[in-house]
């Protein structure tokens, strides 16, 4: 089965709210479709508090992208476990998204502003 990855830049303004934080915001989101999958928006890692993300040991591998590795949120209200994913070193044909963080969204809300 063959899949295809699109990655293109999102026109606008999107905040990223976690526990009621905003830790980043950004114009210069991309959505990622993978195949059937539904859009995912990656931020850039410059339009993010980084300060407040914990890097931790998961790492999964995605055939089409490569490894990802994880973060968790950490603010005064609550640590969000795992809530945040980013490729260090996408595969070929992912290579736009290298740099850039994207969200689960049942822990955060990536928001077009």
């Amino acid at each position: 089965m063959s899949v295809t990855i699109e990655i293109r830049p999102v026109p606008g303004r999107y905040i990223v709210r976690a526990s009621g934080a905003i830790i980043g915001e950004t114009d210069r989101a991309l959505e990622l479709v993978e195949g059937s999958r539904a859009p995912v928006i990656y931020v850039p890692r410059e339009d993010v508090a980084m300060a407040l993300l914990d890097a931790t040991d998961r790492h999964t591998t995605c055939p089409f992208k490569g490894e990802a590795r994880y973060f968790s949120v950490v603010t005064p209200e609550a640590r969000l476990e795992n809530a945040v994913w980013s490729y260090e070193h996408p595969r070929a044909g992912a290579e736009a998204i290298a740099g850039h963080l994207a969200f689960f969204d049942d822990k955060v809300r990536v928001e077009p502003r």
